[in-house]
């Protein structure tokens, strides 16, 4: 598997383990939370060859040879992520647990479509569940992130 821009061998004991597992104890990649573990909250969401997945639903070993993206390598050389910035700008966060998994959905919300409409917003994020009630301030992170994506330029 290639996480993060690196190549991992995924280990014979971590085969039928759900991928946030290896993700978190495994590797030490600990920006991807666990959750619910059925899916429904959205706090473990990574990049699976570009697409925003669950990857509490994600057996490891079904995940050994994509490009897995999670919140550590969001950024990359030139700095950090539009999203990221966003949510800086925006003072998204308020406990930050779901925060990690909000943002790969918006990125992958923004790679897809680079300049979404408000609700096309609300649709992509419905199905990550913040118990701060963030959900504004998210609303805005997304859109300032497209905004500096250069969809609007």
């Amino acid at each position: 598997m290639f996480i993060n821009g690196k190549q991992h061998n995924l280990p014979e004991d971590w085969q039928d383990e759900p991928l946030v597992s290896y993700l978190r104890d495994g590797l030490g990649l600990t920006g991807t939370k666990f959750g619910c573990g059925k899916g429904l909250c959205g706090a473990c969401t990574v990049h699976l060859d570009g697409v925003a997945v669950r990857s509490c639903l994600v057996a490891a070993s079904s995940a050994r040879n994509a490009r897995i993206t999670t919140i550590e390598g969001l950024a990359d050389e030139a700095g950090l992520h539009p999203v990221q910035t966003a949510w800086i700008e925006a003072s998204v966060p308020q406990c930050g647990y779901c925060q990690p998994g909000q943002m790969m959905t918006a990125a992958a919300l923004l790679a897809a479509n680079a300049n979404p409409t408000e609700d096309e917003i609300k649709q992509a994020m419905a199905g990550n569940l913040c118990r701060c009630g963030t959900y504004p301030r998210i609303l805005q992170g997304v859109a300032r992130a497209a905004e500096l994506s250069g969809a609007d330029s």
